[in-house]
């Protein structure tokens, strides 16, 4: 209602505002109109009076469109941005101020300068301020008040004096679609809140909406994993619904996880190290699942199946119950069987773990004694 009867508002106020300020300047307007001899009149004060509120009204009127789009641009920029903004514009025109007091007493040129330094100096820093909001958000959370020890860190706090939550942990689309992060959260290793953003759901939607088969089903098991935490764990979900602006979804969700000072939930690489770079926190599901494997030393025995040929000539393949994999050097004859193996060698690469073995050799000699005492 407001939106559709915002042109005549604005006309309205047009016209108000011109009528005002024609009757605070009739004096002056007395002086540079020649034909008025020092005085206007009924008729022209009327005439006067008149030309100033239809012209308000035209600039109101023709005002409607910078409006519109100024509230558009508004409403899809993240309030941090205009508060950083705000802040920016407000140092500029300091800056401004203080430059033209010193050149105020000189004529004509100081003015021209002061109006020129409040447009350049709030332009720079509305747009400094905008640019840099990461580098200086970063400059108040690194900052230590007087008296704290670095590398301290305060204990986040209510204002009755009461500790805040856990740390809220943001869930990226790779760790949704994964799904064991449903498992975790339900042995209750993992506290919540879990914020879920809303551009993470709607790529989530594209990938259930896709034509290929596969990326189909995986976006499908992210929807289906989401609806289990939310319905079946007891651990608080929100959704986070602001618009971040333009962007990738992998810089959103840093930008998300500076703002609300979370977690991010992954098992993407690539997103893991762009976040250790821009100082972002990040808990990654493979990390988790490789510090929890069973460690394995050379020279321990265990038993596993062999279930397929390696890649290199008489080795065997065969895998642990959390997917290590194990080669057995001269197992491709066992195939198939289980077999009792020991561990020469462990490789850890940045992919996970692996486990190199041989066959157990049975002992020698055993057999020959047992033949003599049973031998007449």
């Amino acid at each position: 209602m407001f939106r559709r009867n915002l042109r005549l508002i604005l006309t309205i106020a047009g016209i108000v505002g011109g009528l005002v300020l024609t009757a605070f300047n009739l004096e002056p307007i007395r002086e540079i109109w020649p034909a008025a001899g020092g005085t206007l009149g009924v008729w022209g004060t009327v005439l006067t009076l008149t030309s100033g509120s239809l012209l308000g009204g035209l600039i109101g009127f023709f005002l409607f469109p910078a409006v519109t789009w100024m509230e558009s641009r508004l409403t899809r920029t993240p309030v941090h941005d205009l508060l950083f903004g705000a802040g920016g514009l407000i140092m500029g025109l300091l800056i401004a101020t203080l430059l033209s007091f010193t050149v105020a007493s000189i004529p004509w040129f100081g003015s021209i300068v002061g109006v020129l330094a409040a447009l350049v100096f709030g332009y720079l820093g509305m747009t400094l301020a905008t640019r840099k909001r990461d580098e200086l958000a970063g400059l108040f959370a690194n900052w230590n008040p007087p008296g704290k020890r670095k590398g301290e860190t305060d204990t986040r706090r209510e204002r009755d004096g009461t500790p805040k939550g856990p740390v809220p942990k943001i869930l990226d689309t790779s760790v949704i679609i994964d799904g064991r992060i449903a498992d975790i959260v339900q042995t209750g290793f993992l506290e919540g809140p879990l914020v879920i953003p809303s551009f993470v759901l709607e790529e989530l939607r594209h990938i259930a909406d896709s034509s290929d088969v596969l990326r189909r089903n995986r976006g499908r098991r992210g929807l289906d994993i989401l609806n289990r935490i939310q319905k079946e764990l007891a651990v608080p979900v929100e959704v986070y619904e602001r618009d971040l602006g333009e962007g990738e979804v992998d810089s959103k969700l840093l930008k998300l996880a500076r703002l609300l000072g979370g977690k991010i939930l992954t098992n993407d690489f690539n997103l893991n190290k762009v976040a250790e770079l821009q100082g972002v926190k990040v808990l990654n599901v493979n990390e988790l699942a490789n510090a929890v494997k069973p460690a394995v030393l050379p020279g321990e025995e265990m038993s596993v199946t062999i279930i397929k040929e390696g890649k290199e000539p008489g080795q065997g393949v065969a895998y642990l119950d959390d997917g290590t994999m194990i080669v057995v050097d001269g197992g491709r004859r066992h195939i198939g069987d289980t077999v009792t193996v020991l561990v020469t060698s462990v490789l850890q690469t940045a992919a996970g773990r692996m486990i190199f073995a041989r066959p157990r050799e049975p002992q020698r000699g055993g057999g020959e004694r047992d033949r003599e005492r049973v031998a007449p």
